[in-house]
């Protein structure tokens, strides 16, 4: 927990601040969905760090890969040592910009696409997602939900599970963001 604390850190200390509003959230939340023939895999976590700079658009998001919990603890395990590697690869980034200025004055949901690189077991994809940003009564909230092939990361499914597992993994994330101080 302390490495995404000093990464974000360095990250805000790098931005010139005059100017600028930067939202942020510790406990964006994230979840999983695989389905497949034999059966459904999910998974979620709240512990998800968010921080989007609306003056620049540039948005940062790092979820702990081994803070998801399953409803099954074998899955969780299997997640964690076989799949996802968390030892090795502790965390999945995306670093991008929201393109077009939503306008954060005014209550409303805006729809948004977010071009950047989405980083997932070692592995950078360039990746535009849709999501949506919603303002209302002073309070930001940003939700997306997309699809991630796991052989675009490096995931290796064993054929021995390969109908348990899905190919293409659903993730669905909401964060409410506030205001940096």
């Amino acid at each position: 927990m302390k490495h995404i604390g000093i990464l974000l850190l360095a990250w805000l200390s790098s931005l010139n601040l005059a100017g600028q509003t930067l939202f942020a959230s510790k406990k964006a939340q994230v979840s999983l969905f695989s389905s497949a023939p034999i059966e459904d895999i999910s998974a979620a976590t709240s512990s998800g760090n968010v921080i989007y700079n609306a003056a620049t658009g540039e948005l940062m998001f790092s979820v702990p890969i081994n803070t998801f919990k399953f409803p099954k603890s074998l899955m969780q395990e299997h997640f964690n040592s076989d799949y996802l590697e968390s030892d090795k690869y502790p965390r999945a980034t995306f670093k991008g910009e929201i393109q077009g200025k939503p306008d954060l004055t005014k209550d409303g949901t805006y729809p948004i696409t977010v071009a950047g690189e989405l980083d997932v077991h070692n592995v950078k994809q360039p990746r535009t997602i849709p999501g949506t940003l919603t303002v209302s009564n002073g309070v930001v909230t940003m939700s997306s939900e997309f699809m991630v092939r796991c052989v675009d990361h490096k995931i290796d499914i064993p054929r021995l599970v390969f109908k348990n597992i899905a190919e293409r993994i659903k993730v669905t994330v909401f964060a409410s963001i506030s205001v940096v101080k």
